[in-house]
């Protein structure tokens, strides 16, 4: 519904995309009055979404082609610049209640300027549901003689109503699949170790296609790059921390424990599933015939495992289920975050909502569409080349939090998201991001020859680091801001600093909305809440003067 068409004084009936976007606030602060789950639930909730496979693959590709010390140094790297630069963001996310589209808008980005990193957010949903489809479609292959194609469109279909209903839904489902998944994907690697402890050994010693294993800067770094590629993740993540409750003294570090582990966390737990991942692909390789075939493939991985102690028919069935699983878990949250990146996009661009199920077609098509050309076989490639624009991304928004906010005092410490408070484009973050993600995209594809070609990520982090304050400083910090003063009274934050409960009335739309979500309308000597205002075509809301 667009402004144009709600009168200025009354209530609209309200439509389908208009009732969907309040049930799960897609382009918008999500209220207090929503958020209803404890810590535990929304963490554990964000956790299951990375029960994804794709770990065990890309764990067993960077070992495969450079070798198990290289692999291990290539996780750590890639574990730590993702904890460092996934906690500040998902602090903000818990605690103030915002996506990270939300969040980027006034980290440097501006309200049109995150524009672009939703379509990079949009871009690594489609990539991973179509890794983990394809991951499923050798599952059902495997076990049930699906052909890959029909398996394809199988894994896709099924997941569209499982995100029709947006958080309420999602939460239940991670919590009830969740045992039986770590169930599942923990006891082959115990086997192994109780029963095989020789398969150690073979894992530290194994060298890799180069056949040389021993440790490379250039080796660690396309290692890491291919894994910095998940970078993104939290992002996803954010979709679940968003509906954290309120911090307070009573809740505090329950808060903080939930907030570390389903936040930056998510990190240690998709390492772990890499590590196991080549572990088991070293295993196949050393110990099985012809296990070098399907080494990286993580249904083969497990299916030859179960079969050491388990009947070929209960083995069989229960990679089947696992993958299954795993791809369901996954793929919800990647359907249901890649709708709300693209329904963010759109409706900046038009100022018009089609609803979000609209994106969830369009974001199951393009994966099914990359299903069906094969990306598997030219995965590294595919996430070497994505992980530079991600990082970019990630980096750049950290960065602003840290060091512009709360060193340099440049950038607003309290985020702002709302059109009318934000310049359209801040160069800040939107210079820094495109400096950064061109340039290493250029290293990666050797435009400044091979020497530094492996060294990608580091060119990408290095300026994704050094730019945002320098741009900061030169231009004052000046375009974070178009006003101060929103022409509300009443306080944005409660006593222990979380955003308010107060409600407002919408005079657009008729809903009643919490203070973080409004601005006042001068035109009209009344409320107007974020969502009716960022779809205001015709400028009708007058907003207050700019201090």
């Amino acid at each position: 519904m667009s402004i144009e068409d709600a009168p200025s004084t009354t209530a609209p009936a309200r439509t389908g995309a208009a009732k969907e976007t309040l049930e799960d606030y897609t382009l918008r602060f999500a209220p207090r009055s929503y958020r209803k789950w404890g810590t535990g639930t929304v963490a554990v909730s964000a956790l299951g979404g990375i029960a994804y496979l794709a770990d065990f693959a890309i764990g067993a590709n960077i070992g495969i082609a450079s070798g198990t010390v290289n692999a291990l140094w290539g996780i750590l790297v890639f574990a730590v610049v993702i904890f460092v630069s996934g906690f500040p963001l998902a602090y903000y996310a818990a605690r103030y209640n915002l996506d990270l589209d939300l969040i980027t808008r006034g980290s440097g980005f501006g309200y049109y300027g995150s524009v672009v990193t939703n379509v990079i957010f949009a871009t690594f949903t489609f990539i991973f549901f179509a890794l983990e489809g394809s991951i499923m479609a050798q599952g059902l292959e495997l076990g049930l003689g699906i052909p890959p194609w029909l398996g394809y469109a199988l894994s896709t279909i099924i997941i569209f109503p499982l995100v029709m209903y947006g958080m309420s839904l999602l939460s239940k489902l991670q919590l009830w699949t969740t045992p039986l998944w770590l169930v599942l994907m923990v006891a082959p690697f115990v086997y192994l170790l109780i029963q095989h402890p020789d398969s150690i050994g073979q894992f530290f010693g194994y060298q890799g296609e180069n056949g040389t294993g021993a440790p490379n800067l250039g080796a660690v770094m396309l290692a890491a790059g291919v894994c910095l590629s998940l970078i993104a993740q939290i992002a996803e993540q954010i979709d679940y921390l968003r509906f954290m409750p309120p911090k307070t003294p009573e809740n505090k570090r329950r808060w903080w424990t939930a907030m570390v582990l389903a936040g930056p966390g998510w990190v240690f737990f998709g390492a772990i599933k890499q590590v196991v991942g080549l572990f088991l692909a070293v295993y196949l390789i050393t110990n099985v015939a012809g296990g070098a075939d399907v080494a990286n493939e993580p249904v083969h991985q497990f299916l030859e495992i179960y079969n050491q102690f388990l009947p070929p028919w209960a083995a069989i069935a229960l990679a089947v289920i696992l993958v299954v699983i795993s791809q369901i878990k996954i793929n919800v949250t990647n359907a249901y975050s890649g709708s709300l990146a693209w329904t963010n996009s759109f409706t900046r661009v038009t100022k018009h909502y089609p609803g979000r199920l609209v994106f969830v077609g369009v974001n199951l098509l393009i994966a099914l569409v990359l299903m069906e050309a094969n990306m598997f076989d030219f995965l590294n490639t595919i996430l070497g080349f994505y992980a530079n624009c991600g990082m970019s991304w990630i980096v750049v928004v950290a960065v602003d939090i840290a060091v512009n906010k709360y060193l340099l005092k440049l950038s607003p410490i309290q985020p702002e998201f709302r059109r009318g408070m934000l310049y359209n484009v801040n160069p800040v973050g939107f210079g820094s991001m495109l400096v950064s993600a061109g340039v290493s995209i250029l290293v990666f594809f050797g435009a400044f020859g091979s020497g530094i070609q492996p060294y990608s990520p580091l060119v990408a982090i290095g300026l994704a680091v050094v730019l945002p304050p320098l741009l900061a400083i030169a231009t004052k910090g000046r375009y974070y801001l178009r006003r101060t003063d929103d022409g509300i009274d009443l306080p944005m934050y409660d006593e222990h600093g979380n955003p308010s409960g107060e409600v407002l009335d919408c005079h657009v739309c008729g809903e009643s909305i919490e203070r973080p979500d409004m601005m006042a309308c001068e035109a009209h000597s009344a409320h107007v809440c974020s969502l009716c205002l960022s779809q205001d075509k015709t400028g009708e809301h007058v907003l207050p003067a700019q201090v």
